[in-house]
């Protein structure tokens, strides 16, 4: 014997155009479009407003980069880093293609300086012009090649590292940093609270034998201790 059919079933729970959903409730939750992603801001200027990062490192490694003299900022813009190398006795000279207001420092086109003006380079550059995608790792391959430094430490996302393409991964293969610093808190580049991605110091150091090396870096500096 058949089963019997369900059509009649179907028929009968059909929703009918002249009956008005009543039994829906009123307050349902407003649906809201997802907020597309801001434009990137003009020459990927992010400034580093926080000072934790850069005290930080100088925690850590004050003491080589002492021992070379001085530091060189080439994408300083507003001086926000500048101001705290300064502050904890570093000569520090700052760079930048275009004027923000850093004090003492002077407009250049990085991709011209064919020397580092400091056996020390510390900054936070330009994303487009690092990263593997848009970039293709020029900055760091201009820096790597260029003459005059001894320590190189920069600022960038904790997952730059790992994309290959465009030429990036070789570099990085036959070129690797010495070791990272990964900040154990996330940087607001934005001021907008809540930032995405976490962060780390990239450091190459002239002469640096062995594989790359993984470390801790807490907010805590030399003039106030834990920032925590």
């Amino acid at each position: 014997m058949s089963a019997p059919s369900a059509k009649s079933l179907f028929r009968a729970t059909r929703k009918r155009p002249d009956i008005a959903p009543a039994s829906l409730p009123v307050d349902l939750p407003e649906h809201i479009a997802p907020v597309r992603a801001q434009e990137r801001r003009d020459l990927d200027f992010y400034p580093t407003g926080q000072p934790e990062a850069i005290r930080a490192l100088l925690a850590r490694d004050g003491d080589v980069i002492r021992g070379l003299g001085s530091v060189w900022e080439p994408a300083c813009g507003d001086g926000a880093m500048v101001r705290e190398i300064r502050a904890a006795g570093l000569p520090c000279c700052a760079s930048d293609i275009v004027d923000r207001g850093c004090p003492d420092s002077w407009q250049s086109d990085y991709y011209s300086c064919l020397r580092s003006r400091a056996r020390a380079i510390i900054t936070n550059p330009p994303y487009c012009e690092i990263n593997a995608r848009d970039g293709h790792g020029r900055w760091l391959r201009h820096t790597l090649d260029m003459p005059g430094w001894d320590y190189l430490a920069l600022l960038l996302s904790w997952d730059w590292p790992a994309a290959r393409q465009n030429g990036l991964g070789a570099l990085l293969d036959e070129q690797p940093f010495s070791y990272c610093y990964l900040l154990r808190w996330k940087l607001d580049f934005t001021g907008q609270g809540s930032p995405p991605q976490r962060n780390a110091w990239f450091v190459w150091r002239r002469g640096w034998s062995g594989p790359s090396e993984f470390r801790w870096l807490d907010r805590e500096d030399h003039r106030q201790g834990s920032l925590l």
